[in-house]
């Protein structure tokens, strides 16, 4: 009996496992996943050995006051903009850095729409992911659109948040393979 709680991914154990084999940290900034990105995570045994933690700045306000996003890039482009997540990578980096003075060596981010309804003008399915990390920086903007339905809104956003999870790890490991 799993408790209500599925499995991790296939492609989350893998990313688990070059973490912990490489001996990489990562930390995650949430905001559209709402914390299932991490809870992703944490389904892998031993990974509290790679992953230090996880903020779901879920408010805009948030994004500034925990992970250090500009207040100005929000007031000016909102809550899901490229640049946004951008920041949201690097600011979970430095706000979850040890005490020591070292940093994570991986940041990564969700910020998006998961619909029905627009947000701020941006479009149902429209999602970033962030990644500020010590092989570079990057954000990837994903259309999750086809994934919306009207008549299922909730269905629609747990579509919207899993398809995330999921590219948000994908991209991990694909950079991870690059170095």
């Amino acid at each position: 009996m799993t408790g209500g709680i599925t499995p991790a991914l296939p492609q989350t154990v893998e990313l688990g496992r070059v973490l912990l084999e490489a001996g990489l940290s990562i930390g995650v900034a949430e905001s559209l996943t709402g914390g299932a990105l991490v809870a992703e995570f944490v389904k892998i045994p031993g990974i509290s050995a790679s992953l230090a933690g996880g903020i779901v700045a879920y408010r805009t306000e948030l994004k500034h006051t925990l992970l250090g996003v500009d207040e100005d890039l929000l007031a000016e482009r909102g809550p899901v903009d490229p640049d946004v997540a951008a920041a949201m990578a690097l600011g979970i980096r430095t706000a979850l850095s040890s005490e020591r003075g070292e940093r994570l060596d991986i940041g990564l981010s969700t910020t998006g729409v998961a619909g029905p309804q627009a947000q701020a003008g941006r479009a149902p399915g429209l999602v970033f992911v962030g990644i500020s990390s010590l092989f570079g920086d990057k954000v990837i903007e994903l259309d999750f659109s086809s994934l919306v339905r009207l008549d299922d809104p909730a269905g629609s956003r747990q579509r919207v948040r899993g398809a995330t999870v999921e590219a948000a790890v994908h991209n991990v490991l694909e950079m991870l393979a690059e170095h």
